[in-house]
């Protein structure tokens, strides 16, 4: 743990057992006996648990379903603030500031880890999303590669699972000084490599959250989603990359789809690579 404001982490196993486990993680809960328990979830499981605390202080969104049993509730509304914003709204009685930039503590085990990929200038891309609609086509991550500036080295950064096809994005672009990290490196190695790049390209999509929490250099690319849900870039050097020209089907939900409903992905084929390349400049 080198997080100094994080005394312990309490997890839910979900994959096996998961009632038996939701009921063994409220035991530890109760038997902690906190002052306060604050619940940013809408979820009826978390509600579950803040309800049957025995918190002094139970607090969450008024969407949760079980938010009549919380001592304190806030309105939990989509309207262009930043999700740090409005979780914050939840202990403003603390006297909290509105915004803040999430924070990792990386140590010396993160930082020597990728210290021999950090030799010359370079960036890093995270092309894979979780969800087919929130991820920048695989042709469009090939074009940007080949207009990099000679001598900039580029990683690609993702998940075991995500090597097939960033090895093809690689494959495509055809040029030297392109290296797969996909599932060679943990989240804060990975959090400590993109804080010293050029530029960090990703989607809208986990990289960014860990770019913001090292305020790092981002440029995050907008497809389905948009900016205004709340959980846009926050780094100092931050750009949002979408689509200029109004689409009615766009967007087309909170959260990413398995596929586009109308069938052409015009809000991710429309975006052009000179866009990202133009901030190397």
């Amino acid at each position: 743990m080198t997080n100094p404001y994080i005394r312990e982490v309490l997890t839910w196993e979900k994959k096996q057992d998961k009632n038996k486990n939701l009921f063994a993680l409220l035991k530890k809960v109760s038997g902690k006996k906190y002052d306060a328990v604050i619940n940013l979830q809408r979820y009826f499981s978390t509600g579950f648990i803040t309800m049957l605390s025995g918190a002094k202080e139970k607090i969450g969104f008024d969407k949760n379903p079980l938010s009549s049993f919380y001592t304190r509730k806030v309105k939990h509304v989509i309207d262009g603030r930043h999700e740090v914003e409005r979780n914050n709204e939840l202990i403003n009685h603390w006297g909290v500031p509105k915004l803040q930039r999430p924070k990792i503590y990386l140590t010396e085990k993160e930082e020597e880890a990728v210290k021999e990929y950090k030799q010359g200038e370079y960036v890093c891309m995270a092309p894979t999303s979780v969800w087919f609609t929130k991820q920048w086509p695989a042709d469009k991550w090939v074009q940007t590669i080949k207009g990099l500036p000679e001598g900039v080295t580029c990683y690609l950064m993702g998940a075991a699972g995500d090597k097939e096809v960033c090895d093809g994005i690689i494959k495509n672009a055809g040029k030297d000084k392109v290296v797969n990290l996909c599932g060679r490196l943990s989240l804060l190695e990975s959090a400590a490599l993109m804080r010293d790049a050029k530029m960090n390209y990703v989607n809208d999509s986990a990289p960014m959250h860990l770019a913001s929490a090292v305020n790092a250099p981002v440029a995050a690319v907008y497809c389905s989603t948009i900016p205004l849900f709340g959980f846009g870039p926050l780094s100092d050097n931050s750009h949002v990359i979408e689509r200029q020209e109004p689409l009615a089907c766009r967007p087309c939900g909170l959260h990413g789809l398995k596929a586009c409903p109308q069938g052409h992905f015009k809000c991710a084929k429309s975006i052009d690579s000179k866009s990202l390349l133009q901030l190397l400049k």
